[in-house]
C-alpha cells in the first residue's frame, strides 16, 4: 500500500497499534509492493510512547525480506528520552511521537513485494529473556521518504 499525502518526499506511511503491550512474540510487518527501482530512499520507524514506557531506550529487531529471499536483519537501539527523563519526540501531553531513522540512501533494486517486520528486543539489565510485555508502546509505524541528493 503506497500512502500520498502533500509531503512530496512520502512514499509509503503506515502504522499499527499496539494494545496491552508489545509482546515479545508479537512481529509487526509491512508489506511494500511495486517499489520503484530507480530512485534513493530513506526509511524509518515511527514510535509512539506514552508516560507508562518505563525506560529511556528501546531495542528492536528488524527484517528486510526480499522479493528473492534474501533477508537483512538488524538489531538497533533508539535513546527514547533525555538523560533528565524528559521524552524524546514530539507531541503534546503524554504521547510522544519518534521518527527514528533507520536506513539512508538505499534502493529497491529488486522488483515484487518487500516486507519489512520488527520487533522488540527489551531485556532487564543482566537478563538473558526479552521483556514478556513492553508496556508503553502504542504504535509502531514504518515510513519511505525519497532521499535528496
Amino acid at each position: 500500500m503506497i500512502t500520498y499525502s502533500c509531503d512530496r518526499s512520502q512514499v509509503f506511511d503506515q502504522y499499527q497499534s499496539i494494545t496491552g503491550g508489545w509482546d515479545k512474540r508479537d512481529t509487526i510487518s509491512f508489506q511494500l509492493a511495486d517499489m520503484d527501482t530507480v530512485p534513493y530512499y530513506n526509511l524509518y520507524f515511527n514510535i509512539r510512547n506514552n508516560d507508562d514506557y518505563p525506560y529511556s531506550n528501546l531495542f528492536i529487531i528488524s527484517d528486510i525480506k526480499f522479493p528473492n529471499g534474501k533477508v537483512i536483519t538488524d538489531t538497533l537501539e533508539y535513546m527514547m528520552a533525555a538523560p533528565d527523563g524528559t521524552w524524546l519526540g514530539t507531541g503534546f501531553g503524554a504521547l510522544k511521537e519518534n521518527k527514528l531513522f533507520y536506513k539512508e540512501k538505499i534502493r529497491f533494486t529488486e522488483e515484487g513485494t518487500y516486507e519489512v517486520q520488527v520487533r522488540q528486543a527489551m531485556r532487564k539489565n543482566g537478563e538473558i529473556n526479552k521483556i514478556n510485555s513492553l508496556e508503553g508502546i502504542t504504535d509502531v509505524g514504518f515510513r519511505i521518504e525519497f532521499s535528496k541528493p
